[in-house]
């Protein structure tokens, strides 16, 4: 079973659940927003999914669904969890030996990301800065806690960066990692009971140019070097999150030098039991604003 975000007949944005047999069944009230799941319990959460599987009106609901986040739902991310991830932060900086450190400390990185206008959701376009000249996608495992700080499901986390920006200056972290456009999540949310062991899950990374692939790689998550509880524990020592958070656990794709994004490229990602979450590329919040409004006509019930 999956947990989904979608727009029906009527326009209004629902949230259903995507069967194993393939349909979709919304959940009970109208208005309900996916953030107001998360302020249940894992064990209440995961009855209303059954009860929602067993009595749950059928909905029309097809992909692309929206992305899987709303209301005032943050996204964070971990950094240098991976040895790839630390090679690369060395690879890049003018200060290696600070990764070097992260990378074997107690504490890890945590950063904000995203709030729901910055996601983009299945199909939908990601940007890269057009004050940037080397930029990368991020393939990652993507938990969703409930604010009570409990692993609820999973998804798929594209934290695109400039790695130009944040190799110039480790200060310059917010600005390499945080702007319009540069986080995607999706295609759905698969509850964190169906998945047996989150240390288990292969990660496979493709570009493609022009039709072609120019870029493939695959990783698995038993390459991570932290817990995930850890992750979620610094991530809730001084801080709360009344409508859940979203916690891109790292990456150990991360293309070689000098590979960089251009617009028009697809990025699709691949992670085992999660399904795949595929984007296009454009470069710049103008272009990104065009292809935003491009995506709503061509989504909006009058469209169809």
């Amino acid at each position: 079973m999956q947990i989904i975000r979608y727009r029906d007949t009527d326009g209004r944005e629902r949230v259903g659940l995507l069967t194993g047999a393939g349909t979709v069944r919304a959940f009970p009230e109208a208005g309900q927003r996916l953030c107001d799941l998360w302020t249940l319990r894992a064990t209440e959460l995961r009855a209303l999914v059954s009860a929602v599987a067993a009595r749950g009106e059928p909905a029309e609901a097809g992909p692309p669904w929206l992305a899987p986040i709303d209301g005032e739902s943050e996204v964070w991310a971990a950094g240098v969890t991976y040895k790839r991830s630390e090679e690369a932060r060395r690879e890049e900086s003018a200060t290696p030996d600070i990764y070097a450190r992260v990378y074997k400390a107690e504490r890890p990185e945590l950063f904000f990301k995203a709030n729901p206008r910055r996601v983009a959701g299945p199909e939908a376009a990601i940007a890269i800065r057009s004050d940037s000249d080397w930029d990368v996608p991020e393939p990652e495992l993507t938990l969703v806690i409930n604010s009570h700080a409990e692993i609820v499901g999973y998804t798929i986390g594209n934290d695109v960066s400039s790695r130009s920006i944040e190799g110039e200056n480790p200060l310059y972290l917010p600005q390499a990692k945080v702007y319009a456009g540069s986080c995607a999540l999706g295609p759905t949310i698969v509850p964190a009971w169906e998945i047996p062991d989150p240390y288990a899950l292969r990660i496979e990374l493709t570009i493609e140019r022009n039709g072609q692939i120019c870029w493939q790689g695959r990783s698995s998550t038993a390459d991570l070097r932290r817990r995930l509880e850890d992750l979620v524990a610094y991530l809730f020592r001084e801080d709360e999150f009344p409508a859940g958070v979203f916690l891109c656990s790292g990456t150990a794709l991360v293309p070689e030098r000098p590979f960089t994004l251009q617009a028009g490229d697809v990025v699709s990602i691949t992670i085992a039991g999660l399904g795949t979450l595929r984007n296009r590329v454009v470069r710049g919040r103008l272009a990104l604003k065009a292809a935003s409004g491009d995506q709503s006509s061509r989504s909006s019930p009058k469209a169809r």
